[in-house]
């Protein structure tokens, strides 16, 4: 992606945050604190009651995605007051 793209996607990201329509989070290696995914959270296109969850790892930390997904889906659960969301399974 452009670093122009990339800057855009960021900025939109932070505004969407900032006026609560949707929330991206990046996803940080525990101990060195590097860059290996990213989590968005927006409500769904179709059925404004529902929440789409989506995510993504770097192809160097795929064994990463389904602990991540099982992480974000108990993080949504129990921490959030969502209720409906769609996460595609692992």
């Amino acid at each position: 992606m452009p670093l122009a793209d990339n800057l855009a996607g960021l900025r939109r990201h932070a505004a969407d945050f900032e006026a609560r329509r949707g929330f991206t989070y990046t996803v940080l290696e525990p101990d060195r604190g590097e860059v290996i995914g990213c989590v968005y959270i927006y409500p769904d296109r179709e059925d404004a009651s529902v929440v789409s969850v989506s995510s993504w790892v770097r192809a160097d930390r795929a064994e990463l995605d389904a602990p991540l997904y099982r992480a974000v889906s108990a993080w949504l659960t129990d921490h959030w007051p969502l209720g409906r969301f769609h996460y595609a399974e692992r």
